[in-house]
Order: structure tokens, then C-alpha cells, then sequence
């Protein structure tokens, strides 16, 4: 990666902060009643980082699959988890708009996520990505379940950003403190023992890892260090 990348990662960085700083600056100001101060907090916290992140998935179409640090659809990727990391690091702050039934999958169709009807989402569940979920129908979450739709991982070429929506079909039950990394399916009606924890692009059916998804994936993988690479 070139030194000007290196330096645009750091900047980019300082998001989050700038983040924060707006919302308090909206909490403090001044002349607002109370609750035109309190829909521009709301608005400044929960509604501006979903927009800005869906703009720029849209604008700038980052691939998934394997990535190379320092590409187009690293970069792309990388300004959109800035928008999240106050969420990341503030998990209070997720599992306050986890009390009233419904909204939290209304505010992650905000990022861009396909979420289903009836989604119960337990304490504790941790999301990196929120711009990559296809969640169906009638899901449940354990608690302490992470969703991770990215991975770094260090690789005998270097490392690798590994990129991909996590899909959940109707119907499935996700055991507490599950790990879905990137591009994980679970079959429709499954249900997952605790402690799962699924590499990237595997798929859960039958009750068991599917080795012909391993398998695909895996070539695919070995595909991508030969050929072109996500952009």
C-alpha cells in the first residue's frame, strides 16, 4: 500500500471523532427548544452515519468477495465502517433502540440491509458491517451473537480483506455467541448451536458446515489470487 493511501486511512480515521463532536455540538446548541434539540441529536446520532453509508455503497458498488488492501473497493469499504465505529464502540447506544419492538431492523434497512419481518435480536449482539445482512422472516439471535461481514486475514500473498453479505434464511435460529463471518449462509428453518463459529463464505445446512460450499469458496479463493482482484 502507497504512502498516500497509508495517509488517507489515517485521516479517514478522525470520522468517528468528527461524528461525536457534531452530536454534542447539536446536544449544546444554543436557542433550540427541547425537542427540536432532541430530534437533531436523534437525527445527528442514529440517522446521519446509515445515510451517509448507503450513499456511499451506492455511489462507489465496493465488490465482495476477496479484496486487496489499498483497492477501490477497500477504500470504499473502509469510509463506510468509519460511519459505524461510534456504534462499535458506544454498544449502548445500539441496544437503547433495541427497546422498542421493531425499529431496530427498521434502522438497519437504513444502512442498506435486507431485514425480514418478526427479527428478534438478543442482548448483546454485536454487528460490524450493517450495510451486510439479508436476514428473512422470522429469525431469532441469541445473545452475544456477532456478525461479522468482513475479515482480515493474513495469507502466504499478504493479507486479504474478505468482504461479503451474511444471509440468514426464514425461519433460522442463531445460537448465542455465534460467529458469522464474511459471506456465511444459513439454510432456512436451521438452527445453530452455541458457539458457532463459521470461516468466511460457509454455508450452514442439514445441521452441519456444507463442504461443497467450503469447497467453492475455497476455489474461488485460490481464483481470485491468479486473476483479477476485487476492485
Amino acid at each position: 500500500m502507497s504512502v498516500g493511501a497509508r495517509l488517507l486511512l489515517l485521516i479517514s480515521n478522525a470520522l468517528p471523532l468528527v461524528h461525536l463532536a457534531a452530536t454534542v455540538a447539536a446536544a449544546l446548541w444554543p436557542g433550540l427548544g427541547r425537542w427540536w434539540r432532541l430530534s437533531l441529536v436523534f437525527g445527528m446520532l442514529y440517522l446521519l452515519p446509515p445515510l451517509a453509508c448507503r450513499a456511499l455503497k451506492t455511489l462507489s458498488r465496493p465488490a465482495e468477495g476477496r479484496l486487496a488492501l489499498g483497492s477501490r473497493s477497500f477504500f470504499a469499504w473502509w469510509l463506510m465502517l468509519q460511519t459505524q465505529v461510534i456504534f462499535v464502540r458506544l454498544p449502548f447506544l445500539e441496544e437503547l433502540i433495541r427497546f422498542v419492538p421493531g425499529l431496530y431492523s427498521a434502522w438497519l434497512r437504513c444502512w442498506g440491509s435486507r431485514i425480514g419481518r418478526l427479527t428478534y435480536w438478543a442482548a448483546g449482539l454485536t454487528i460490524l458491517d450493517r450495510a451486510y445482512l439479508d436476514v428473512g422472516d422470522d429469525v431469532v439471535f441469541g445473545a452475544g451473537v456477532r456478525l461479522n461481514p468482513h475479515v482480515l486475514q493474513a495469507e502466504a500473498d499478504g493479507t486479504w480483506l474478505y468482504l461479503g453479505t451474511i444471509r440468514i434464511g426464514s425461519g433460522a435460529s442463531i445460537g448465542g455467541y455465534a460467529l458469522l463471518s464474511a459471506g456465511c449462509e444459513i439454510d432456512p428453518k436451521e438452527q445453530t448451536h452455541a458457539f458457532l463459529i463459521l470461516p468466511p463464505f460457509t454455508r450452514w445446512q442439514g445441521g452441519r458446515r456444507s463442504r461443497e460450499f467450503r469447497r467453492m469458496a475455497s476455489e474461488a479463493r485460490q481464483a481470485s489470487s491468479v486473476g483479477p482482484i476485487g476492485n
